[in-house]
C-alpha cells in the first residue's frame, strides 16, 4: 500500500479529516519515523534528532489529544525537524528559524473553512510571536481545551483559591497565580509546587 494512503488511515482517526492528506504528506515527504504514543503528563509531542549522519529523526504526539490539538502538537513538532533539517542543532530550540518553520505550516490550515473560528482567530494571533509548546500559549490551550471530550476533572484555574485537589496521585492546596502556574502545596510534604492553570484537575470534596 502506497505510504501516504497507510499514513492517512492512521491519522483520520486522530486529525480533523479536512487535514489528514495535508499531514499525511507533510510526514511521508519529511523522512521522520512518527509515533501514536500513550499520554505523557509533562509533554503533549516531542521531537528527538538523529544522532547519527542521514538517520532517521523522531516525533512522537500522544494520542489523547482532540483533533485540532493533535493537529496544532503535529505541526509544532514538524516545525522542530524541518528546523533541525536546514540548520542543524546548533539553533535556539524555538528561535527564530523554528518560528519561520512553524508558520509556514501553520499558514494553510488557516484558509480552510472547516477550522472553527475560535481557533482560527487564536492561531492567528499566536503566529505574531509562538510560544514554546501550545502549553505556553495559555489563550490558545484554553481553546483548544474546548474541543476536548466531556472528563470527570476540572481545570486547577476553575478552583477557588485554597481548594484542596488531587493530580498525579498527590494532594494538593491551590495558591496564588504565577503567569501561567499556580503555586500549589503539596498536602502530604509541605513543599511547593508549581502546577499550570490548565491542568486537569480532581477536587476534593
Amino acid at each position: 500500500m502506497d505510504q501516504s494512503i497507510t499514513f492517512q488511515n492512521i491519522l483520520k482517526k486522530y486529525l480533523p479529516k479536512e487535514f489528514v492528506v495535508y499531514v499525511s504528506d507533510l510526514i511521508v515527504h519529511s523522512n521522520v519515523k512518527f509515533k501514536i504514543v500513550a499520554p505523557r503528563s509533562t509533554k503533549l509531542g516531542d521531537f528527538r534528532p538523529s544522532s547519527k549522519k542521514n538517520g532517521t529523526s523522531q516525533i512522537t504526539v500522544n494520542g489523547d489529544l482532540n483533533p485540532y490539538a493533535f493537529l496544532i502538537t503535529t505541526l509544532h513538532e514538524l516545525a522542530h525537524l524541518n528546523t533541525f533539517q536546514s540548520h542543524g542543532a546548533y539553533v535556539n530550540p524555538h528561535g527564530n528559524e523554528w518560528k519561520k518553520e512553524y508558520i509556514s505550516l501553520l499558514e494553510p490550515i488557516l484558509t480552510v473553512s472547516s477550522l472553527p473560528v475560535d481557533i482560527k482567530n487564536t492561531l492567528t494571533k499566536s503566529i505574531r510571536n509562538p510560544k514554546a509548546s501550545s502549553c505556553s500559549d495559555i489563550h490558545l490551550s484554553r481553546v483548544l481545551k474546548k474541543y476536548d471530550e466531556a472528563k470527570n476533572t476540572q481545570t486547577l484555574e476553575e478552583l477557588d483559591e485554597h481548594a484542596i485537589f488531587s493530580i498525579n496521585k498527590k494532594v494538593f492546596s491551590k495558591g496564588k497565580l504565577r503567569r501561567t502556574r499556580y503555586l500549589c502545596k503539596e498536602m502530604d510534604s509541605g513543599k511547593s509546587y508549581l502546577i499550570h492553570a490548565l491542568a486537569e484537575v480532581k477536587k476534593k470534596k
